[in-house]
């Protein structure tokens, strides 16, 4: 093995969530300009800060980034992604939700869209993101 392989890589802690609506399709959200992975469409979230449980960043990402309010118990567990990028190693626990307050709004300059599960595929993802679209494909 090269240096470069065994080299350790900075562990990002990530949570994200597939809103469900009733009808159910499933929220992605455009990542906007000048921000890292531009253009691509990924599940709602964000970092998850140091003392803060992925659920509370989640409760934090969703009314900062969509101007929804859901609660813990509204999260469920779903599976989670690990995927290493040329810098960093991430750690996206995913989570589902069907129930909050509100209406998503994009809050952030990032475009949103209500995509039926067969359809998630039609857009690109980061490649941490990808794997997840099966398994939600036989959830939904």
């Amino acid at each position: 093995m090269s240096g470069a392989e065994t080299a350790p890589r900075r562990l990002l802690l990530v949570a994200a969530v597939a809103l469900v609506d009733a009808d159910g399709r499933v929220l992605l959200a455009r990542r906007p300009p000048g921000k890292a992975m531009a253009g691509l469409w990924e599940f709602p979230g964000g970092k998850v800060h140091d003392g803060e449980t992925p659920e509370a960043a989640l409760i934090r990402e969703l009314r900062e980034e969509l101007g929804i309010d859901t609660e813990q118990a509204c999260l469920a567990p779903f599976t989670f992604a690990s995927h290493a990028y040329d810098d960093f190693h991430l750690l996206m626990p995913l989570y589902v939700c069907r129930r909050w307050q509100g209406t998503a709004t994009p809050l952030e300059g990032q475009e949103l869209a209500w995509v039926r599960p067969l359809r998630l595929r039609d857009y690109p993802m980061p490649p941490a993101d990808k794997p997840l679209i099966a398994m939600l494909q036989d959830l939904l």
